[in-house]
């Protein structure tokens, strides 16, 4: 497909973060000045992962208050609408030392707020998915999942783990995500973005639905095929991967080999402005870089719908509309 026919088709937005998502404008009127492109986007030769990161801390002093928070929940709908993605799953994690005064139930509120406010305006469907961080605690990590469950189908729909993987491996979250799959709240877990595959098969034994990246089973048939009989689903963010060196070098980069296998494969875009990217981008640059056919984007599309946290008549809608194509 050209890249005017990939921004008219309707599109599912899985793996999104919010704080690194913030519009240039929504920036610029926050802060009351102009900003730079390069305060908030990485430069086209990013060296690193500490590089990218580096990104985050003007945005994220953006989304300190409830204002803040209500306002990036319409700024990040209404790019949304822009490319015709027609349902997002947008991951926020809730607790920032900035906002310890602040009490979950009010900043969840407040993002809420926002985005049902930008659904109401631009008809783009979503749910939030809560990040717990790997630097807190067990006790800090459950307590934020148990004041999130009261929103859970009311805004919520499901639970994430993210964070620094290399210095905080899935075997310490065990026992946290047991709790969290009494409170039945389903929920995706970033691994193997960072090299070691077991990350992934504990995510898939503790229970996730699906898995943030998964770059590590990259020539692993036995953990692929683990992710294909459990239909997990793989939510790859081909550009941001390639940014932050998760890959030595594009030709590495395991699309074409997960497609193949047979895996429920997604295309995101982890961070729109960090990345300067967009769905529709890399939608176009798999296709030129690893020979993505317009029938396996009609597929990754149909992926997504089907590992959706959503409920069914919300994919069943979503599933009607490449009925056309």
């Amino acid at each position: 497909m050209k890249l005017e026919e990939l921004m008219n088709l309707p599109k599912i937005e899985q793996h999104c973060h919010l704080d690194g998502s913030l519009s240039k404008a929504f920036a610029e009127e926050r802060l009351g000045r102009r900003v730079l492109d390069s305060e908030l986007q990485v430069s086209e030769g990013c060296a690193s992962l500490n590089e990218y990161l580096d990104k985050f801390v003007l945005p994220c002093g953006l989304i300190e208050d409830l204002t803040g928070l209500r306002e990036a929940g319409y700024d990040f709908i209404r790019q949304m609408k822009q490319e015709n993605v027609v349902y997002t799953e947008v991951r926020f994690a809730p607790l920032n030392p900035a906002r310890e005064s602040i009490r979950l139930d009010r900043v969840l509120e407040s993002l809420l707020m926002g985005l049902d406010k930008g659904k109401q305006e631009f008809g783009v469907e979503y749910n939030v998915i809560v990040c717990a961080m790997r630097h807190h605690s067990e006790e800090t990590n459950l307590g934020m999942f148990r004041a999130a469950r009261e929103f859970l189908g009311a805004g919520v729909c499901a639970g994430d783990l993210a964070g620094a993987e290399a210095l905080f491996p899935m075997c310490r979250f065990e026992s946290l995500f047991r709790e969290v799959k009494k409170l039945g709240m389903p929920f995706t877990i970033h691994a193997g973005e960072c090299g070691n595959v077991q990350n992934i098969v504990d995510a898939v034994q503790a229970g996730a639905g699906r898995i943030g990246h998964g770059i590590a089973m990259r020539g692993n048939r036995r953990v692929q095929e683990l992710c294909r009989e459990k239909k997990i689903g793989i939510e790859m963010c081909p550009v941001s991967n390639l940014q932050t060196k998760a890959v030595d070098s594009p030709l590495e980069y395991p699309l074409r080999e997960f497609l193949d296998a047979g895996l429920a494969v997604t295309v995101n875009t982890d961070n729109r402005t960090v990345s300067n990217t967009t769905l529709s981008g890399e939608l176009e640059f798999v296709q030129k870089t690893y020979g993505i056919t317009d029938g396996e984007i009609l597929q990754m599309m149909r992926n997504a719908v089907d590992t959706l946290f959503a409920e069914d008549d919300v994919k069943n809608r979503l599933l009607r509309l490449y009925d056309a194509f």
